[in-house]
């Protein structure tokens, strides 16, 4: 591992055992761990489950998540679970733009949905979008016509193509991860 990459771990976990130890998130006996051992004692489940505030589900759902993973989508846990994973491989922007989808379709009023539209857009569809997900530029080109009169459907193509791209590509990789491994573990006291 590079000296710069083992720099900016430490300094990510650093920042997170201090956010974790100001909000009491996990016993102040981990403040001590460092990253490194971390990945060598396994400690990154019961690191991650601290930091997102989520309990540890049980090992019956998380065995459910291989499914498919509509059903990990499911789960709150398994969702965050997943985006941390997609986060380790630098591609958060799949599910959090799965996830807008799933939240702008739920709008009611007009305004709101072009007010949501162009957030979207502007996240995660436009070329220098700052979360500029992986779609073609015919669909992207699409999107951008509706904008002027943006609909509850002007997402749904794109939104069908990353989850496309996560249930054949992302998925089968969390499955394997440390991340979803860790969750199967039995539970330890807290």
């Amino acid at each position: 591992m590079s000296a710069d990459l083992q720099d900016e771990q430490t300094l990510l976990f650093r920042d997170i055992v201090i956010i974790c130890t100001h909000y009491q998130l996990f016993p102040s006996s981990l403040s001590h761990v460092r990253w490194s051992d971390i990945r060598r004692r396994g400690m990154y489940r019961k690191l991650f489950c601290c930091f997102c505030r989520a309990p540890k589900p049980p090992i019956d759902e998380v065995v459910s998540w291989r499914q498919s993973l509509k059903k990990l989508q499911e789960s709150k846990t398994g969702q965050l679970a997943f985006r941390e994973f997609l986060r380790t491989e630098y591609s958060e922007e799949n599910i959090l733009f799965w996830l807008a989808c799933e939240e702008y379709k739920t709008i009611t009023t007009s305004n709101e949905i072009a007010i949501a539209a162009k957030r979207i857009y502007a996240e995660f569809v436009h070329v220098d979008a700052p979360r500029q997900i992986n779609i073609d530029c015919g669909t992207r080109q699409e999107i951008t016509n509706s904008m002027s009169q943006p609909t509850l459907s002007c997402f749904d193509k794109a939104q069908r193509l990353i989850y496309k791209l996560m249930k054949k590509d992302c998925y089968p990789r969390f499955l394997k991860s440390e991340i979803y491994q860790g969750l199967l573990e039995p539970s330890e006291a807290r």
